[in-house]
């Protein structure tokens, strides 16, 4: 295998563990923390310190999910568009300091968890500037109509699945960046 081969490998397999990490950690949280509904419920009661038997799981995936999509972003996305890694950089550390503040921090973790899902909308809009597209944009409006059902009609009661809808509609566009890159070299 060549050298510019085993990055590529190498390159693909740190994009989507970056991804797939944060996202398992949440999953074996949900699992494991039975009063949890996703109906009910946001992500980040999950890695409320005092209330939640899974918070250093859970945290710890946000934090390593963070610093990893950073790393990505800042070695490799870099090559392709600054303003698509430094728009990634904004939501890959806003997710640590979700992790960091968590909500026995109050309004202060408000206002992180705010500005990642902003940072995942600056960072979808980013690219469909930067890659001349249009795909983001539907997307992002489902996104936004998921938020603006909830604080309009209160469906669903708790806001995990807007968070997990804002979560999934980024990630295509992040696992593409991540496939161009380590073609990229």
């Amino acid at each position: 295998m060549t050298s510019t081969r085993v990055y590529c490998s190498y390159l693909m397999a740190l994009g989507l563990l970056s991804a797939l990490i944060p996202l398992a950690f949440i999953a074996i949280s949900i699992i494991n923390a039975p009063w949890f509904n996703a109906l009910d419920n946001a992500l980040s009661d999950l890695g409320h310190a005092t209330r939640s038997n899974v918070a250093p799981l859970f945290n710890l995936g946000l934090s390593l999910g963070g610093f990893l999509i950073g790393m990505v972003s800042m070695c490799h996305i870099s090559r392709i568009s600054k303003a698509l890694s430094t728009a990634l950089s904004l939501a890959s550390y806003s997710l640590i300091l979700i992790a960091v503040f968590d909500e026995v921090y109050g309004p202060l973790h408000l206002v992180v968890s705010v500005i990642f899902f902003l940072s995942l909308a600056v960072f979808l809009i980013t690219y469909a500037v930067t890659k001349r597209t249009i795909l983001p944009i539907p997307l992002l409006i489902l996104g936004i109509a998921a938020w603006g059902i909830h604080y309009s009609y209160d469906v669903p009661r708790g806001v995990a699945i807007p968070e997990l809808i804002s979560i999934f509609i980024v990630l295509p566009f992040y696992i593409n960046l991540v496939r161009e890159a380590s073609e990229t070299r």
